[in-house]
């Protein structure tokens, strides 16, 4: 048996390397490197950065539906990746995933009602009637008229999908439920519907979230805790409000600002992106943001900078973190009530 634990996911140092075969020799893909993550009951956690930066890899890990290379990731204190059998059976309906596309992640023959009552079967949990009834209360759950269980996903708009998705992740009555950009794929009206629920559910249930998007307006509507990633790090991380008002990693900064109509106070920490990701096969020497960064110096070509910390329960890897926006506030990325 899991203990409880205050702590629902602790990861430490987790790394994924992946072997790539190319036409000559074979060379090798670093998808996570030292990511070290811990989420307390009942938070929202957002994990942001750009295509390509590890989000996905690491929700595959919390899934296990991938192994890391190094690292532990522990669930209410025991290592997920050593858990067998019914402990193995027990984690999968504790740790739910809700998929980016609503669209794909439905058996288009399958009609809502089942798709819902699936997880259940599986599970073996209730008779037919115990789970028809629980399946009625999921969809009064999620918003959607009980009528809508007996169509398919081709009759449903991609809100209604989601929400479909939403309560096929529910039925288990999970712990931490991993939403993979949830909202990626719907229109923006739509997408302060679904944040909206996503938000009630949290607090009606008492549910824990990480939160995976390339939307900062996103994360800083849902969220209270961030975790900024980039090419496979994690380069700064705390409580949302510090981290979006006075970022210390000029990465971190970039990103606010690219955000259309973003401003700063000062426009001297002002940092533009250039360039692209470099390729996770070949990355940079020391800091791997530093090809792209106007504020690289000699050091950040040759020595990694570690994670350390920037103020409570705030950490960042840049060698001059307290350069980086020491004036600059980030007025309307202020914590949010309202979207977009």
């Amino acid at each position: 048996m899991m203990a409880a634990s205050p702590r629902v996911l602790d990861l430490q140092g987790i790394g994924k390397t992946y072997r790539v075969r190319g036409q000559a020799s074979a060379s090798h893909l670093r998808a996570l490197d030292d990511v070290s993550l811990a989420v307390d009951r009942q938070q929202i956690v957002g994990v942001v950065g750009e295509s390509g930066c590890g989000k996905s890899t690491l929700a595959r890990i919390i899934i296990r539906l991938e192994t890391p290379t190094e690292g532990t990731a522990l669930f209410e204190g025991t290592e997920i990746h050593a858990l067998r059998g019914a402990e193995l059976l027990a984690y999968r309906r504790r740790v739910q995933l809700v998929f980016q596309d609503p669209y794909s992640a439905l058996a288009p023959r399958m009609s809502v009602e089942d798709a819902i009552e699936e997880p259940l079967k599986i599970h073996k949990i209730g008779t037919a009637q115990d789970r028809r009834l629980q399946v009625t209360k999921l969809l009064d759950l999620v918003g959607l008229a009980r009528e809508l269980g007996r169509r398919y996903p081709h009759q449903l708009s991609g809100g209604q999908r989601q929400r479909v998705n939403i309560a096929r992740a529910l039925a288990l009555n999970p712990r931490l439920l991993l939403l993979d950009e949830p909202v990626s794929a719907l229109d923006v009206s739509i997408q302060a519907q679904v944040l909206n629920l996503l938000r009630d559910l949290q607090q009606e249930l008492g549910l824990t979230y990480v939160f995976i998007s390339h939307d900062l307006r996103v994360v800083n509507y849902l969220c209270t805790i961030v975790a900024v990633m980039y090419l496979g790090r994690i380069v700064e991380y705390g409580p949302l409000q510090v981290v979006f008002q006075q970022p210390r990693h000029p990465y971190t900064l970039a990103l606010l600002q690219s955000i259309p109509d973003h401003t700063t106070h000062s426009g001297r920490h002002t940092v533009v992106l250039r360039g692209e990701v470099p390729s996770p096969v070949a990355v940079p020497s020391g800091c791997a943001f530093h090809p792209r960064c106007p504020l690289a110096r000699e050091i950040c070509r040759v020595e990694r900078p570690a994670l350390r910390s920037t103020g409570p329960g705030h950490v960042a890897a840049c060698h001059f973190a307290e350069e980086v926006s020491a004036t600059a506030l980030i007025p309307h990325m202020a914590a949010s009530t309202s979207w977009p």
